[in-house]
C-alpha cells in the first residue's frame, strides 16, 4: 500500500518522441495537400484531426509533469519543449486552414519548396528528439539543431525571393496580401522549429 505513495516514474523521452511523430506526421500531410494542389474541407479536417492528437500528446506530457517530481532534466524545459512541439503542429493546421479560407487551391511551386523545406526541419526536429535520451547520442542532436538552423535561414532567403516576385508580378492587391501572409506563416513556422532546436540543445548543455 505504501508503494501507490510514491510517484511513478515517467519516461519524457518516449513522451516527447510520441509528440514530434504528430508534427512528422503534419508536415508530410501538408507536404502532400499543397502538391496535390486540392485544399478543401477533408484535407483541413485530415490536418485538424492531427493537430488534435498533438494537442492530446502535449497536454498529457505537462499532466504527466505536474504528477512527477522527480523529472530527467529541468521541468520548466520539459513544460517549454511540450509547448513549442505543439506551436509547430497548430502552425501547420493555421496555414493549411488559411489556404482554405483565401480559396488558395492549385499548386503552386513556392508554396511546395517552403512544404518541403518544413518537413525536412520537423524530421530534424524528431532526429533531435529521439537523440535526447542518451548522453552518447548528443553528436546526432547537434547535428540535427545545426541542419535545423540551416533550413531557418534557407526559409528566410526563401520567403524574401518570394515576396520580391510576388511584389513585382502580381496585379491583384488582394491576392498579394494573401499570399504575403502565407509566406510569412510559413517562415514563422521554420522559426518556431529553430525555437525547438535552441531548446534542446539547452537541455543537452546542462545534462553534458
Amino acid at each position: 500500500m505504501i508503494l501507490q505513495f510514491f510517484p511513478k516514474k515517467v519516461d519524457f523521452f518516449a513522451l516527447f518522441e510520441n509528440q514530434v511523430g504528430y508534427a512528422v506526421e503534419g508536415a508530410a500531410a501538408f507536404k502532400a495537400i499543397v502538391g496535390s494542389g486540392v485544399i478543401g474541407d477533408a484535407q483541413v479536417e485530415q490536418i485538424h484531426a492531427i493537430e488534435q492528437k498533438g494537442d492530446e500528446a502535449a497536454h498529457f506530457i505537462i499532466e504527466q509533469l505536474n504528477k512527477t517530481f522527480i523529472t530527467p532534466f529541468d521541468r520548466e524545459d520539459i513544460h517549454t519543449l511540450a509547448v513549442e512541439l505543439d506551436d509547430v503542429i497548430d502552425m501547420i493546421y493555421t496555414i493549411t486552414s488559411r489556404l482554405k479560407v483565401y480559396k488558395l487551391s492549385g499548386v503552386h511551386p513556392n508554396l511546395v519548396k517552403f512544404a518541403q523545406v518544413i518537413e525536412e526541419s520537423v524530421l530534424a526536429i524528431a532526429q533531435a528528439i529521439k537523440g535526447m535520451h542518451d548522453l552518447k547520442h548528443l553528436k546526432k542532436v547537434a547535428d540535427a539543431c545545426v541542419e535545423i538552423n540551416r533550413l531557418e535561414n534557407v526559409g528566410d532567403a526563401m520567403r524574401d525571393s518570394m515576396l520580391t516576385e510576388l511584389f513585382d508580378n502580381e496585379k491583384d492587391f488582394i491576392a498579394v496580401l494573401k499570399w504575403k501572409e502565407i509566406y510569412q506563416e510559413a517562415e514563422t513556422l521554420l522559426d518556431i522549429c529553430e525555437d525547438v532546436a535552441h531548446r534542446v540543445q539547452s537541455i543537452c548543455l546542462k545534462q553534458a
